[in-house]
């Protein structure tokens, strides 16, 4: 009793955000690295997000899985209105759903090749520029489809400022924008390649995304994608960079959202299951130490869990 009264540490369902795998299946695909994950149809995203909402989660952030014969090299089905991701959107929207919801804005799960943007001539390296026209394009879609918040995650350069044009071009004002500012090129989400069916064909993502040897490169990130009109920004991963994660809570002047990533959600079951470690446990610890680093929305695979958890 007393030390739950002096705990001065607290999470709640509003601080977290529940990643959705969508796709055009009719049926769910089980996500054999993510445990209790799954490629939902967009029916089943639909239930589950109602069902969760009666239950105090109301925050979704919505990523696509696209079939093979839909990928081109530019990634444009992730603006056709009737991509699984838009048409959950609108979907909801035209239900009443009381939900907050995050359209994740990346091209690896819609390319043929598996990087995050356009191509440049040599195919192997991203064209920035015309990587931001398509970002602007899809944004714009998004928003149309319902989208509260649009969430760009590849890591290019101007990147917020050529959303937010599109946004308030369209008359999208309202919409805000969750800028994926420091996110490093990690081991970590590797699970998520298999959720998203996004692995890459050649190359990396080193080109674009952070380098874990440095040690301050998010202020610059942070303070360009703030400067450009983003109205929060991302750590992603969270656990292992709780010490930028508590530096970037200190610089920004908007909310710091963290992302408790797919490899380590997974190791913990992984131990778990092999009675190493007791799994509420220490997801409740992770999760209070992304809490107590300063993060304001935690992006978490468990949070349907932690619901009945905290």
């Amino acid at each position: 009793m007393i030390r739950d009264a002096v705990a001065d540490v607290v999470v709640s369902p509003s601080d977290l955000i529940l990643p959705l795998f969508i796709s055009d299946a009719e049926d769910d695909v089980p996500v054999a690295s993510l445990p209790g994950v799954e490629q939902l149809c967009v029916r089943s995203a639909l239930r589950t997000m109602h069902d969760l909402s009666s239950s105090g989660l109301k925050q979704f952030m919505l990523f696509g899985v696209t079939v093979a014969d839909k990928k081109d090299s530019i990634g444009s089905y992730a603006a056709d209105p009737d991509a699984p991701v838009n048409r959950t959107m609108a979907a909801a929207r035209d239900g009443g759903l009381d939900v907050l919801l995050y359209a994740d804005l990346c091209f690896c799960e819609y390319t043929d090749h598996g990087h995050c943007g356009v191509l440049g001539g040599d195919s192997a390296t991203v064209d920035n520029d015309r990587t931001l026209e398509r970002l602007a394009i899809t944004a714009k879609v998004q928003a149309d489809r319902g989208a509260d918040v649009i969430a760009p995650s590849g890591m290019m350069d101007g990147q917020v400022a050529a959303v937010r044009a599109a946004l308030d071009g369209a008359r999208h004002g309202d919409v805000a924008i969750l800028s994926y500012a420091v996110k490093y090129a990690s081991a970590f989400y590797g699970p998520f390649r298999e959720a998203g069916g996004c692995r890459i064909a050649s190359g990396d993502r080193s080109g674009y995304q952070m380098d874990h040897r440095r040690r301050d490169e998010w202020r610059a990130e942070i303070s360009a994608d703030i400067a450009e009109g983003a109205d929060m920004v991302m750590v992603k991963p969270a656990a292992g960079y709780l010490d930028v994660l508590r530096g970037v809570k200190g610089a920004a002047t908007v909310p710091v959202a963290a992302y408790h990533v797919s490899g380590e959600y997974a190791m913990l079951h992984a131990a778990a299951e092999r009675g190493w470690i007791d799994f509420d446990a220490a997801l409740l610890e992770v999760t209070h130490a992304i809490k107590r680093a300063g993060a304001d929305q935690i992006v978490t695979y468990a949070a349907p869990r932690l619901l009945g958890l905290l």
